[in-house]
């Protein structure tokens, strides 16, 4: 489950399927991606073929990134088996 979002755009998306925060062309990988962390249970359920997770180095609370679309990543921390701070971002 996510428990606290970072990116408002993310937020709405989630909420409502649609948001002008992001670039329309990534809604649909953006909410597979999305659903995928809504069922994960521990970070390395997100070990899914094309969504390229990882641990970012330098964290703490430990923060993992998931592949979107060239530079942009979702990036969440994980906890008890949720999700939190939710981000969209460019971190390259």
């Amino acid at each position: 489950m996510i428990r606290s979002w970072k990116h408002k755009g993310l937020r709405e998306l989630d909420a409502a399927g649609n948001t002008r925060h992001i670039q329309p062309s990534f809604h649909s990988r953006i909410i597979r991606r999305l659903d995928a962390l809504k069922m994960a249970a521990k970070p390395e359920d997100m070990n899914i073929p094309s969504f390229n997770f990882h641990a970012l180095k330098g964290f703490d609370p430990k923060r993992y990134t998931i592949h979107v679309n060239g530079p942009w990543c979702i990036t969440f921390e994980f906890e008890e088996g949720d999700a939190y701070n939710v981000d969209f971002e460019q971190y390259h």
